[in-house]
């Protein structure tokens, strides 16, 4: 089979790259990487030094026309969680449109300009994409699959903990793949059992295995149009209609709550820690520990304001030091610095306290070490990417997944 050519949208630092890529069936033929908040594109310039500039943009990929982007067979991505409404109806042939500076709206303009749209798509996002936003539970994530089943898209979803399949970082997002009506793939979910494709027979499935359950599924069909999804979603509702698992094809939804099935070894957080070759400054000075003690511990205070008010605010306990018995925490974008944080990993060594390097942070996503070790690139620096990236080896099984069904 001839490898299916990739672009890779909202690129980080290559963590779909270097998931697909390791499969040996998946190209990268274009990429983007741009950070609106910073002057320097220090994520861009880490995937460049790790895979070269040809047929990298670093350009706000609002900004890039699609005839620039050269056809491909799949469109990923992990895109910005945002407000994805709708904001206008155009009287032009372009259609609907969102609101500016929100990066959903670029992959659905891409995927409404190309003549020749991708086969596949394979999207990642946090998992409260689901439940957003909270004055309109679910409308966030119907709007993503009304318009990727207007544009002609099947969408297999699944809110994947990496954890619960033997990565060593309890991370939860929410991975989209989606099958274009052209593909075999399609033709195959339109003519069999819609629930079969969700618990057992989709690439989700596949790749992440389900226990066999009779739990029933919620089934709805979208109303109307686009704008018409963005303005009346569950209005009235108290809670998103979208499960962990579930399906869209021609406007239609079912979807439903599934668990893991999972025997193979458990990768715990110890199985990722250098071993005697950290630093002093990783390490947390003993008159520095209260303040961590204080930060992660459990609390029910009075505080108060600037402007004088006072209130009651309380706080549950963090395990501290992290366990490393068991797969970490989910890595945050804050990871980095010197400075106490509730949020930070610590971890006890026979030396002491402390925090977690960037090669062991890179190890829990599954990078190489090193992989984001570039002159002028700061440690904390280098902490936010893992903060921001996706756990390599997930998209490498999905990559693995869409391919066996293809053979097949």
């Amino acid at each position: 089979m001839q490898k299916l050519t990739v672009c890779e949208l909202f690129a980080g630092v290559g963590g779909f790259r270097l998931g697909l890529e390791d499969t040996d069936r998946f190209k990268v033929v274009w990429s983007n990487q741009w950070e609106p908040s910073t002057k320097t594109q220090h994520a861009s310039k880490v995937y460049e030094a790790r895979f070269g500039a040809q047929n990298h943009s670093n350009q706000n990929i609002e900004e890039v026309p699609t005839q620039e982007i050269p056809d491909h067979d799949v469109l990923v991505g992990g895109f910005p969680c945002q407000d994805y409404s709708v904001a206008a109806t155009l009287n032009s042939s372009k259609g609907l449109l969102g609101k500016k500076g929100v990066l959903w709206w670029s992959i659905y303009r891409i995927l409404e300009e190309k003549k020749k749209r991708p086969q596949y798509l394979i999207l990642e996002n946090v998992d409260r994409l689901l439940k957003s936003p909270a004055t309109q539970r679910g409308r966030d994530f119907a709007v993503m699959l009304k318009g990727l089943s207007d544009l002609g898209y099947a969408v297999e979803w699944r809110v994947i903990n990496a954890a619960e399949y033997g990565f060593p970082q309890r991370r939860r997002r929410v991975f989209l793949v989606g099958h274009h009506k052209s593909s075999q793939i399609f033709k195959n979910i339109r003519e069999n059992d819609k629930e079969q494709w969700i618990t057992r027979n989709g690439v989700l499935a596949t790749a992440f295995p389900v226990q066999q359950t009779r739990q029933q599924s919620t089934i709805f069909d979208f109303k109307g149009d686009l704008v018409s999804t963005s303005n009346n979603f569950n209005q009235g509702k108290t809670h998103s209609p979208f499960e962990n698992s579930g399906l869209c094809i021609e406007n239609i939804v079912i979807t439903q709550k599934t668990t893991p099935s999972f025997d193979g070894p458990q990768l715990p957080l110890s199985s990722i820690l250098l071993n005697g070759e950290v630093t002093a400054d990783f390490y947390i000075a003993i008159d520095e520990l209260p303040k961590w003690q204080y930060l992660k511990g459990r609390k029910k205070e009075v505080r108060t304001t600037k402007t004088g008010y006072q209130y009651q605010y309380s706080e549950g306990s963090m395990v501290f030091p992290d366990a490393l018995d068991k797969p970490s925490r989910t890595i945050i974008t804050g990871e980095g610095g010197k400075s106490p944080s509730r949020f930070k990993h610590v971890v006890q060594t026979a030396m002491g306290y402390r925090r977690l390097t960037p090669i062991e942070l890179e190890r829990l996503n599954g990078f190489p070490d090193n992989h984001t070790k570039l002159q002028g690139i700061s440690d904390t620096k280098r902490a936010f990417f893992m903060g921001n990236a996706l756990v390599v080896g997930v998209a490498k099984k999905i990559g693995e997944s869409l391919i066996s069904l293809l053979a097949d």
